[in-house]
């Protein structure tokens, strides 16, 4: 007696239905997953100007010239998700660093740091929730 071998078509829609089902719950965990990843850029870089600045001000007792390339301060060049910037402009005893999100699932994010260390996340992408204390969200709900 001839035995058949293979699979039916029952077998394979079981398994098909199986793949989709759990590519369904780990798609949206991974692109969290990206977006946490892509949030570091940011902070990292917030963190570094806020070293930077302080050594300016060691040398020159003001922050007022901070920013600027040429000096310690010099903003980094070519962020891939973030865009950073001194605004306002640094005055002898303030500053303020932010870093605006690049398109995407970043667009409208703003966070910040000054002088004070106080680190606040400005405005978050839409669908995002904005943290209640000064901090830098690092997930959609609002958490810090």
């Amino acid at each position: 007696m001839h035995r058949q071998s293979g699979f039916t078509l029952i077998e394979l829609m079981v398994a098909v239905a199986v793949v989709a089902i759990l590519a369904a719950v780990a798609l949206p965990s991974y692109t969290q997953f990206v977006v946490r990843g892509k949030l570091q850029e940011g902070t990292s870089n917030l963190l570094a100007m806020r070293t930077k600045m302080e050594l300016y001000f060691q040398d020159n007792r003001s922050y007022v010239g901070a920013c600027v390339a040429g000096t310690t301060a010099a903003l980094p060049p070519g962020l891939k998700y973030f865009t950073i910037s001194c605004t306002p402009a640094p005055t002898a005893t303030t500053y303020v660093v932010q870093v605006d999100g690049l398109g995407g699932d970043l667009a409208g994010l703003q966070m910040t740091i000054d002088q004070a260390n106080v680190r606040r996340t400005v405005t978050v992408p839409a669908g995002w929730t904005l943290p209640v204390t000064p901090c830098w969200v690092t997930r959609k709900t609002g958490q810090c």
